[in-house]
């Protein structure tokens, strides 16, 4: 029985999750919904990049990115992913492992139709990881894009969400004498009962 109280309170982590960052929303100076994410390639050499997180829901974590970007591409070979969100003003961090799978659907239109007009427009223009000549050639590809779809384009095909199931989630905060409290919640399969553990810092 582990001995979770304050912070690490409550019997579901993603409930947790979404506490804790609600929470850095009032502290953090620039994005809060910040995580960094670790893929690996098809050779197993890892890559990590920030992208922003924009949905807890009731068991997985979504965010947005292009489908043809290097690190959809590894997404969609490897299956799995970790992300960290680690908010400094708080001193403490979340550590989550999973599976992945795509959101494209209604709810990836419905995020999408939710950007701002030049985010999506960029999202048609930019062919994301590609070598590009120069940033005037990114922008003569916006305008472009921008005279064929107007000023309501719909979501690119090449563009949707990705959502990471935890088979392992870990809450971690700072501690005096680096003695920090850490948390891990870890379960074999998807279907599988929570095991909540203490670690040691």
């Amino acid at each position: 029985m582990s001995d979770r109280s304050g912070q690490f309170e409550g019997d579901d982590p993603f409930v947790l999750a979404r506490t804790w960052l609600a929470e850095g929303e009032d502290t953090e100076i620039n994005d809060a919904n910040a995580i960094a994410l670790a893929t690996v390639d098809h050779n197993g050499l890892p890559n990590v990049r920030m992208v922003l997180l924009k949905e807890i829901e009731d068991a997985a974590f979504v965010f947005y990115t292009n489908y043809e970007s290097r690190k959809a591409q590894e997404l969609d070979q490897a299956g799995k992913a970790a992300f960290v969100m680690h908010h400094k003003s708080k001193t403490r961090q979340i550590r989550v492992r999973g599976l992945v799978t795509k959101e494209d659907g209604p709810q990836a239109d419905a995020y999408y139709k939710s950007r701002s007009l030049k985010s999506r427009l960029g999202a048609w223009a930019s062919a994301q990881s590609q070598p590009l000549a120069s940033r005037a050639s990114l922008m003569a590809e916006v305008a472009k894009v921008t005279a064929k779809h107007g000023t309501d384009p719909e979501r690119p095909p090449h563009w949707g969400g990705y959502r990471i199931t935890p088979l392992e989630m870990e809450f971690w905060a700072d501690g005096a004498f680096r003695l920090h409290d850490r948390f891990r919640w870890s379960r074999e399969t998807l279907d599988a009962d929570w095991k909540v553990e203490r670690l040691c810092p």
